[in-house]
């Protein structure tokens, strides 16, 4: 689908600049309440995260509900897959969560959920587009919607990550770092690790509205890295800002992003027959994730890149894990969107079961280097069409074989080529990513 606004995760940009301006979120809350209500839609709970922006665009946000006759229900401060649980805890038509997820605190965005928690249909999306450039038109007064504030929110959320985790096992002795990223965990995950009798120590718990993703986060692992060398801690455990990746690392400060992270959870699932199918991963994923799950008899399938297209591929062939390797990990079984705290919680399940340490639990999976390069291209151009890149991008994979893939793609939520290049030959791999990123 073209898309004027949207991107594969919202609405998305620099704060300031159209489309993420005051007047446009007003407009856009308008155009969304306006669609929603065609649906029967009357109540829209909305959460954020730590941005400084977040709540001039709420109150943007709230106001063009209003107008459209839709209740906001607020629940301040929030992971984005907490914001997926209690829209469908409170019976709500639909969830909205402002957050630019991993990008710097001068970027921020606007994603939909639907009654069930998932992203809204492309249908619907496109709908609420073509309603934006309309003439805006307030409802009459008595019609106007109201705002309500969730005071309980977190704990509501706590509660629901510890469930996922068995009512019979503890993390009693086990020591871990969090990296909250200074972000929409950073009240919510040490309480869920401490309360399951983890002994915790937190990085990246202070938030001041411009530090979010700084230097920390799933994005930035190394202070997590660092701190768990320094403490001696079991494991490591990152998130980013908006709470729906993770990334973890071993006792040795070896860093298990989604494609490790989804392998312990698959092959402990296969052990139990409890996996239910197979694993979607996408387009990113190590080709030695692949072959590591082929070694355990469990079907892979690969998506586009992007969470929306591994839950519709998920849904498609009726399985229930996937995920990608920059830390989105789906799990049906527990949520409707990328979780990182009940996805950190499947893989502390799969470790209590086997007595197995992270490291021991992910040493069979073998991975491929990988290099991935982002090279910023001017708005009206197309690298991915250009003759020298199409025949450098042969020559490449000419070079690699079959023990080796290119892929690239445009990012959808900002103005990057991606240039992925892996291989069984580190050394050919670099080389490769270098030249064609450069030739870009």
């Amino acid at each position: 689908m073209e898309r004027k606004y949207f991107g594969t995760d919202g609405v998305r940009g620099a704060v300031g600049n159209y489309p993420i301006t005051p007047d446009f979120v007003l407009r856009l809350g308008y155009a969304a309440g306006v669609v929603l209500a065609r649906q029967g839609t009357k109540r829209v709970l909305i959460g954020q995260d730590t941005r400084i922006s977040g709540f001039m665009l709420q109150s943007a946000l709230e106001a063009g509900f209003s107008a459209a006759g839709i209740h906001s229900i607020l629940a301040g401060v929030m992971p984005t897959p907490a914001v997926a649980y209690l829209t469908r805890a409170f019976r709500c038509n639909a969830g909205v969560v402002i957050s630019a997820s991993h990008n710097p605190f001068y970027d921020n965005g606007i994603k939909f959920f639907s009654a069930f928690g998932t992203k809204l249909p492309d249908e619907v999306e496109s709908e609420i587009e073509n309603m934006i450039d309309q003439d805006f038109k307030c409802v009459e007064s008595w019609l106007l919607g109201r705002s309500s504030v969730i005071e309980d929110a977190p704990g509501r959320y706590i509660e629901f990550c510890k469930s996922t985790f068995p009512s019979d096992k503890d993390l009693s002795g086990c020591r871990i770092v969090l990296d909250c990223a200074n972000g929409a965990t950073h009240h919510i995950a040490p309480a869920v690790f401490s309360e399951l009798g983890a002994s915790v120590t937190a990085i990246g718990c202070e938030p001041d509205g411009i530090n979010i993703n700084d230097k920390v986060g799933s994005t930035h692992p190394e202070k997590l890295i660092a701190k768990v060398l320094d403490t001696g801690a079991d494991m490591g455990i990152a998130f980013d800002g908006d709470g729906d990746r993770v990334m973890m690392v071993d006792s040795d400060g070896t860093l298990i992003d989604g494609d490790g992270i989804l392998y312990i959870i698959a092959s402990s699932l296969k052990q139990l027959n409890k996996l239910n199918g197979g694993v979607v991963g996408t387009l990113m994923s190590n080709l030695g994730f692949e072959l590591a799950l082929r070694r355990l008899n469990i079907p892979f399938a690969r998506s586009a890149v992007g969470d929306r297209y591994v839950l519709e591929q998920l849904q498609q062939r009726d399985w229930r894990l996937g995920g990608e390797n920059s830390g989105h990990i789906i799990s049906l079984d527990h949520s409707t969107t990328g979780d990182g705290i009940v996805s950190a919680l499947q893989v502390l399940k799969a470790l209590s079961r086997t007595g197995k340490t992270l490291k021991e639990a992910r040493k069979d999976l073998v991975m491929f280097p990988q290099v991935l390069i982002n090279k910023k291209f001017v708005d009206g151009m197309d690298p991915l069409h250009d003759p020298k890149v199409i025949d450098a991008v042969k020559e490449a994979e000419a070079r690699l074989g079959e023990q080796g893939r290119v892929l690239l793609r445009k990012s959808g939520t900002e103005p990057l080529i991606r240039v992925m290049v892996e291989g069984s030959d580190g050394k050919l791999v670099n080389e490769m990513a270098t030249y064609i990123a450069d030739l870009i």
